[in-house]
């Protein structure tokens, strides 16, 4: 499977079982519990922001790092 994001993040995030992983609109990771985690609380797991251009879904990838990949229908 071809794929066409890139990483645009240094930092190396490890995720932790339970745990959803998304990009805040201030360029931060915060780690927040999946619906089977009970315990869990939301917390700011990275220390370098990345800068988030339009047009882009930014995730966590498997290599750990943020990676930002062009959205078909954004609004150029």
């Amino acid at each position: 499977m071809a794929t066409n994001s890139e990483i645009v993040g240094k930092e190396v995030i490890t995720r932790e079982k339970g745990y959803l992983y998304c990009v805040t609109s201030d360029g931060n990771v915060d780690r927040v519990p999946a619906k089977s985690n009970k315990t869990g609380s939301r917390k700011t797991v990275s220390t370098q922001p990345v800068t988030k251009a339009k047009g882009y879904l930014y995730f966590v990838g498997k290599s750990g790092r943020v990676e930002r990949s062009p959205m078909k229908n954004a609004a150029q």
